[in-house]
Formats: C-alpha cells, structure tokens, sequence
C-alpha cells in the first residue's frame, strides 16, 4: 500500500488564498473507492442540505468555506450531522436521491440514529 498527498488543481489555486488543510489518502489496489451520501445544516438546523461526494472531507471544507457558490453558501449550510459509505456510485446516488425525497421529519430520523445530539461530525471525519 502506498500513501500519497492529494490535492487537486483547484485546491492548489485556492490555497494561494486560503490555508487548505493537506488530505492524505492511502491507495491500497485491492481496496475499492467510497462514496458517501450526506447530510449537512446551518447552525440552527433550520436548513437541510443532501449531497453526495468521493470525498467527504474536501467537499464539506467547500461548504464550511462557501468556495462553490450555491445553495450551501446562501443558506450558511456549514454542519455536517450524517454520513453513511457506499462502495457503488450507483447506490450512492439513489440513496442520495431516495433521501432527498423524504419529507424533512424522515430526514431528521435519520440524523437522530447515528448523532442524536445533531453536533458537528466534520473533527470526526478529518
């Protein structure tokens, strides 16, 4: 298994502007790549925002730091409160699209089964 620094060109660009923290990732070849289906909220949790990503830990940076313009940086999404892996894209992205069909009070259930407390799970992740 060999390890490497990831950085994409976009964050070499932004990193010139912001401090952008180093992800090092290890590639094992018998390991397959995951995808994870999320859930992020402002900081009053009045906002519910369903995403999904290959990496969790850039694309929850983005939205902390409203580097895509949206509807993130419009509604100050910047609390990761649930997160689940899937190993196909496929599978990600229909429960990406299931769950964004649920009214909110399933979205909130769902939260509650892995952060019941609704704390910010992204020092968790990094």
């Amino acid at each position: 298994m060999t390890c490497t620094v990831i950085l994409s060109v976009y964050s070499v660009i932004l990193s010139r502007r912001r401090r952008i923290p180093t992800i090092k990732k290890c590639y094992n070849p018998l390991m397959k790549e995951q995808y994870y289906v999320y859930i992020m909220t402002n900081k009053y949790n009045t906002v519910l925002y369903v995403g999904v990503t290959n990496d969790l830990v850039r694309r929850v940076y983005e939205h902390k730091n409203k580097l895509v313009k949206g509807f993130t940086a419009k509604y100050n999404i910047v609390k990761l409160v649930y997160y689940e892996t899937h190993e196909d894209i496929k599978e990600a992205i229909k429960r990406e699209k299931q769950i964004k069909g649920w009214l909110r009070a399933k979205k909130e259930e769902l939260i509650k089964t892995m952060n019941p407390s609704w704390k910010d799970l992204y020092e968790k992740i990094v």
